[in-house]
């Protein structure tokens, strides 16, 4: 039995007791039956009143010094729409551990990027947007949050998976074209150790969520195929062993594990620093980076280097075609629990967001709204590159993944940080192989597909 259902139902059950704990009624009579499609911006709700909190984990945008649009900004510009609509962007330097216990808790507010929870546990904290048919025809990756015909959450904006680098690093080490393959990938972090004084590879261990971030390079992006992540791989029995053609987890986290074991990291792990990262890889101190598209404005804004700062495919190929995931980054999900005022406001915010804002251009993502098709510029590497969607899981199947992945303790895109950093500190410390970290993994999914059922198909 996964815990967090176990946790799930009890805060469920102590909410049916005492409505005051949670943040409201939970009256299905108080549910909005307004739905996203038939929000009219600018005209919907001009009668409202409200206050609603954003709970989030973009701190740097609820600051006055980013460099970017900030919260206050793009708040400012809904209320020459909505002036009678105040939202309250409250954010968390902490967010990946706090959102589930707020959440479960129900000390949120209105608006929350939602965290790690079975899709079957969505209608019990978030109302409605509408129906999935009719959400998928407003916005993209509206299955992403949705269970039983219903979409729960609407993404800020879609993201595929590469690998921030400075252009002018790789100019002055002499690489002229970009590696699609972990070994040219290798060789190029040593060509740039030869070359130059930038640190190849940064693995910003200390962050510790820059870590999970190599997480999400398994699916498509690794293995050329949209079925797996969701369909496949919680049927595989050893999804992290050695394909032997370069492909697949083993070879995604193998670069990590080589890349310190050469030396090609920064000396001490262990002083890495997020913050810090960002205006040393702006001014060729890093070469390179892992991380999802919604880092590179970050690292362009901070300092005079803009146009140095690219994003490349991740280097894997499959049967010499590069592939990359398209997800959504955190989606927003609406409190069941606020007042029906607060809920429809909270959506036409969401709306607004989406499809009136820039936010996604502007943070470097892909435009959410549907039929929009323009793309930013950091996308220039990928023009040969196939961007698709992981597909969704098998009906009956969507919570076997979050399940498996549970019971498993591996937290594979899921707070899995402290299992990506030990990579970093066997490598370093030369005291376990990579095959054999490998093979723990290996032992404890299949242990977990088990204990859950879930059939060994590969």
């Amino acid at each position: 039995m996964n815990l967090k259902k176990i946790v799930a139902a009890g805060v469920a059950a102590v909410c049916a007791v005492s409505m005051a704990a949670c943040g409201g009624s939970n009256d299905s009579s108080g549910v909005t039956d307004l739905t996203y499609d038939k929000i009219k911006l600018g005209e919907t709700g001009k009668d409202i009143t409200a206050s609603i909190k954003f709970y989030n984990g973009r701190t740097d945008m609820g600051l006055d010094s980013y460099p970017g649009k900030n919260w206050k900004s793009y708040i400012a510009d809904f209320n020459k729409i909505y002036p009678n609509i105040k939202v309250e962007a409250q954010t968390d330097t902490n967010y990946a551990d706090n959102a589930l216990t707020r959440l479960q808790g129900g000390d949120w507010g209105d608006i929350m990027m939602i965290p790690s929870v079975d899709k079957s546990e969505l209608e019990n904290y978030f109302i409605s947007y509408g129906s999935l048919d009719t959400m998928q025809k407003q916005v993209k990756l509206a299955s992403e949050k949705a269970y039983d015909g219903k979409s729960y959450g609407v993404a800020t904006d879609g993201q595929t998976s590469g690998v921030v680098y400075n252009k002018a690093v790789f100019k002055k080490a002499g690489i002229t074209e970009l590696p699609t393959t972990p070994e040219e990938f290798i060789a190029d972090l040593k060509l740039i150790k030869e070359k130059t004084d930038a640190i190849p590879l940064y693995t910003n261990y200390a962050a510790g969520f820059t870590m999970g971030a190599w997480d999400a390079y398994i699916g498509t992006t690794a293995t050329g195929d949209t079925k797996y992540m969701n369909q496949k791989l919680v049927h595989t029995k050893a999804p992290f062993k050695d394909p032997g053609d370069g492909t697949h987890a083993y070879n995604v986290y193998k670069i990590l594990y080589d890349a310190v074991a050469d030396g090609l990291t920064e000396e001490d792990y262990s002083t890495t620093d997020w913050e810090s990262s960002k205006s040393m890889i702006n001014n060729g101190q890093i070469a390179t980076m892992v991380l999802g598209a919604w880092a590179v404005t970050q690292m362009q804004q901070a300092g005079d280097n803009a146009d140095d700062i690219g994003y490349m495919p991740f280097p894997i190929s499959i049967k010499g075609k590069q592939y990359a995931s398209m997800g959504g980054n955190y989606s927003m999900g609406i409190n069941k629990k606020s007042s029906k005022d607060n809920q429809e406001a909270a959506m036409i915010f969401v709306k607004w967001l989406t499809e009136e804002s820039g936010y996604a251009m502007n943070e470097g993502g892909i435009p959410i709204k549907y039929g929009e098709t323009d793309l930013p510029s950091i996308y220039e590497d990928f023009k040969d590159v196939t961007m698709e969607p992981d597909a969704d899981s098998l009906e009956g199947e969507e919570d076997l993944f979050t399940e498996v992945n549970s019971d498993s303790e591996l937290g594979i895109n899921s707070n899995g940080n402290k299992r990506v950093q030990a990579i970093v500190e066997h490598a370093a410390n030369k005291d376990k192989s990579f095959d054999d970290i490998m093979k723990d993994w290996n032992d404890a999914w299949y242990k977990a597909m088990q204990d859950d059922d879930a059939e060994a198909k590969y």
